[in-house]
Order: structure tokens, then sequence, then C-alpha cells
């Protein structure tokens, strides 16, 4: 569970990026899930945007994405979400205390 100040600084770090998955009619699929763990494996932290044409609510994509990858979810605005969940094997982002 993320404390407040590391949930400020996770998104301030997040502000610069662009989403890297697009969540659309199709809805979420199994290979986008694995896809989305392998991201945390290199990233750790990205945004997701959820596109107008998808029939599951914003904060319902999110919620599936963190049951089934064991992320958290940093911050929901409009139609996108940032979500963050360390590397097993090489964390690169430290997170204040």
């Amino acid at each position: 569970m993320l404390t407040n100040k590391q949930r400020n600084y996770l998104r301030k770090l997040a502000n610069g990026i662009e989403p890297i998955f697009r969540i659309g009619k199709g809805g979420l699929t199994d290979n986008m899930i694995e896809q989305m763990n392998l991201a945390f494996e290199a990233r750790e932290i990205f945004k997701v945007y959820v596109l107008k044409n998808c029939e599951l609510e914003v904060r319902a994509v999110c919620d599936e994405i963190v049951s089934r990858t064991g992320a958290e979810p940093v911050s929901v605005v409009g139609s996108k979400f940032v979500l963050y969940k360390p590397s097993s094997e090489k964390p690169k982002i430290v997170l204040p205390r």
C-alpha cells in the first residue's frame, strides 16, 4: 500500500510520460496483462489510456488490472490512469519513506 507521500512522488514521475497501453472495444485480454507485467519489470510505472469505445468504465479497467497484476494504482484522471509495481529483479524507482 502506497502512502500519500509516495503516491505524490509517483504522480510527479508520471507527469511527463505518455500512455503505453490503450484499452478499447476489445477490453482486457490475457495477452495484454502479460505485456503489462513485462512493462512493469522494465519500467515499473506507466500510463494507460481507455478509449471512448471501451465498454468498461475507467475505474473498472484500473481495478481489473490491479487485481490481475498486483500493481498499485497511482492516479486516475479522466480516461487515463497510472500504475506502479516495483521490478522484482532490478528496481529503479526509490520511493520516499
